[in-house]
């Protein structure tokens, strides 16, 4: 992720910090350093301990997503990354698991490991004395004390109950989602599982957001859309995923795109452009790939100052290169961890084109409108008569 930078790395999984990252730290300092507002006296102390309690906070974060990350190692995923942002952290795995069991373990497992941390902390930070610390305070209303242990104690516990509680809502994308997706995924698999699973995400997102409404709450309001938001775009995900599956990248690139040889000018480019409307072009010399031009490259070629260019000249010749037989589905998630809007497809050592992710795209919603006339078809033949 942009703007991410490595703190850490365990079993072979580095954990980032996201530059935004410093907002939550400005915000402990502000809250302990500036307990009645800007009008009441600052106090160094007290910002130095709001600062360490996010950073003991996000400790906690980091050992919930690790817990996410060392069962997906167990079931054989690759994990690239854990990032911490002020919202919270992200595991990012290379792909998602296959079997609902996997998924089920995987999501429940952050959860867990901050109900031991809470066990923990309440045995060993005696919290059952002093657990009145807080004074009925939430974790993000203002302090009315001053630093103590006690009070570190019973912050972290309650943290760490709020970010079980709060991470088991049945809703994506919270890990609750994921494990009622799971389960019901045993026994009615992951397609309709999802749309199941997603359904009841927006409903409670919903309700969420109308009781914030009601009551003023406009952060719950706030998380209310993040979980709308998020629900909805896991179903298009695995909508995707759904259709993608039963396509080859072979299947997807354009077998009449028009292609250019180095020693074209990229006043060439332009009228190819003009007239084809194709925005992507393939450097070809005796069959094999030597670049590509896009678009882009074009237009900031023209905004410059240099008149006499030749395609040899403007085209990026480092290009994703993926075999005809891979899946669609795959080549989209690469293209997506590359960060590469374009790869060459190959069918062995043969170039046979390119695919965007535009192309893609299309061939996304082409073949949804393909199944679902085939359905359709299909339940007009088993009506009777």
């Amino acid at each position: 992720m942009k703007w991410s930078f490595p703190i850490a790395r365990v079993s072979g999984i580095d954990i980032k910090v996201h530059a935004t990252f410093a907002a939550i730290l400005a915000l402990g300092a502000f809250q302990w350093g500036f307990p009645k507002g800007l009008e009441g006296e600052a106090s160094l102390a007290g910002a130095v301990f709001g600062m360490g309690l996010m950073i003991l906070l996000f400790t906690c974060v980091v050992l919930h997503e690790l817990g996410h990350s060392l069962v997906a190692q167990k079931f054989g995923l690759t994990v690239r990354e854990i990032v911490l942002l002020p919202i919270g952290g992200i595991a990012r795995l290379e792909k998602n698991p296959e079997k609902p069991l996997h998924e089920l373990l995987i999501a429940a497992a952050g959860p867990l490991v901050n109900v031991a941390l809470a066990i923990l902390l309440f045995f060993i930070g005696g919290i059952a004395v002093n657990f009145g610390a807080l004074e009925g305070r939430t974790l993000l209303e203002a302090p009315s004390g001053p630093p103590s242990l006690a009070v570190l104690w019973a912050w972290l516990f309650t943290a760490n109950v709020a970010l079980a509680v709060f991470n088991m809502i049945p809703a994506f994308p919270m890990d609750g989602g994921r494990v009622l997706r799971a389960a019901l995924a045993l026994k009615l698999g992951f397609s309709r599982a999802t749309r199941i699973a997603t359904s009841v995400g927006q409903a409670i997102a919903f309700a969420f957001g109308l009781f914030g409404v009601l009551t003023g709450n406009f952060i719950l309001v706030l998380v209310a859309f993040f979980v709308f938001m998020g629900a909805g775009q896991e179903r298009a995900e695995e909508q995707a995923r759904t259709v993608l599956t039963t396509l080859r990248v072979g299947d997807a690139y354009n077998r009449y795109a028009l292609t250019l040889a180095p020693g074209d000018h990229v006043s060439k480019v332009v009228d190819y452009i003009l007239t084809s409307y194709q925005p992507d072009f393939a450097v070809v010399q005796g069959g094999h790939l030597l670049g590509v031009v896009t678009r882009d490259e074009v237009l900031k070629t023209l905004a410059s100052e240099v008149t006499d260019l030749y395609v040899a000249g403007v085209m990026k010749r480092e290009v994703l290169t993926v075999d005809a037989s891979q899946g669609l589905d795959d080549v989209r998630r690469l293209m997506g961890e590359k960060g590469e809007r374009i790869v060459a497809v190959n069918r062995g050592e043969d170039f046979l084109g390119l695919v965007s992710a535009e192309d893609i795209a299309e061939a996304l919603v082409v073949s949804s409108f393909v199944q679902l006339r085939d359905r359709r078809r299909a339940a007009a033949e088993a009506e009777p008569g």
